[in-house]
């Protein structure tokens, strides 16, 4: 039989709640695109984000909008023309593939012609708050080889914020997003916090259309582009601004662009980081191919959620583990 796509939109709760510089959520609200002919089935999880102008019902629609394509044969190289980057084409893309994998009976590493995915180590993420919180949260997290710091916070307490973690977990490796929270006039001062805490990688310190400032800010620990960057159509404009790369599925539309970009970033001499998007372990699962080989990982998604869905990634501590068939690929 042709196959048949439908969509639905979940929602998962957030164990406590989850702070970054533009607001706090309790809850994530995913779409999943699920493709079936009749003996096999391929799944893909998308996270709308408002940031992009998406919402759950604008993507579902865009998905559902495809099912005629779908069941006439639209394969991937097609759908990249079809949609924009975004969680439209990631939720379709992933689906595609995971429905070709299992149609061939192999897995997606293979029909990708990649080794398969090995074990990872991703980061944990600290969510912005006071900085006595922060140090009580990283304090709990001190275990975690690498943890990610939510800064971004408008009343200038970043570098204050930087100290109590380091306070709190004085080994673990420390990474910074500040998601578009700072502003020109503070970033000197808090790339100096960073150094002085020894961080190894600011995240978008700057809001993505108004960053020109560094090309020639000094730069003590590498910046990273993560707001700034979607697809290979704008890694033109990263370069001399940034050091590394942050990629996501949600941005990029995918695991075809993703896999792309990748390769495009690190021709372009940039650091490659693997990141993600609140949702559960089917949206991990495609970026855990991706990461194989990433500087940095950051797929804690299912780690702050209060639940995952059924044949979730399986995470010991920061060690996580590749998604068996039964969920993806």
């Amino acid at each position: 039989m042709p196959p048949v796509l439908t969509s639905r939109i979940e929602r998962w709760p957030i164990a406590g709640a989850f702070t970054i510089a533009r607001g706090s959520v309790t809850e994530v609200v995913t779409v999943v695109a699920e493709i079936v002919d009749g003996t096999h089935r391929g799944r893909g999880e998308c996270r709308p984000y408002p940031r992009y102008g998406e919402t759950p019902e604008g993507v579902k629609s865009e998905i559902d909008a495809l099912a005629e394509a779908i069941g006439g044969g639209l394969d991937r190289a097609a759908l990249q023309r079809r949609l924009p980057a975004g969680a439209a084409r990631n939720a379709l893309d992933c689906a595609l593939w995971d429905l070709e994998a299992k149609r061939a009976g192999v897995s997606v590493a293979t029909l990708a012609g990649l080794p398969e995915p090995e074990p990872l180590i991703t980061a944990y993420t600290l969510s912005l708050g006071s900085p006595g919180d922060m140090r009580e949260a990283a304090r709990s997290a001190a275990s975690r080889p690498l943890l990610k710091v939510k800064l971004g916070g408008s009343e200038g307490l970043d570098p204050e914020r930087l100290a109590a973690v380091r306070e709190g977990a004085p080994d673990a490796e420390l990474i910074v997003d500040a998601n578009e929270g700072w502003t020109g006039a503070a970033l000197a001062r808090n790339l100096r916090a960073c150094a002085a805490a020894r961080v190894t990688l600011v995240e978008q310190p700057l809001p993505a259309d108004d960053d020109a400032a560094l090309a020639d800010a000094e730069r003590p620990i590498p910046v990273c582009a993560d707001e700034s960057a979607h697809d290979r159509a704008g890694l033109a404009g990263l370069i001399g601004r940034y050091d590394a790369i942050n990629i996501k599925l949600d941005k990029t539309g995918g695991l075809t662009e993703a896999l792309a970009l990748a390769d495009a970033a690190r021709a372009a001499g940039l650091t490659v980081m693997v990141g993600c998007m609140l949702a559960s372990s089917l949206a991990m699962a495609p970026a855990v191919l991706l990461a194989q080989g990433a500087a940095v990982v950051d797929l804690d998604g299912p780690l702050l959620l209060a639940r995952d869905r059924e044949h979730g990634l399986r995470y010991d501590g920061s060690r996580m583990y590749p998604p068996t068939p039964a969920l993806w690929g």
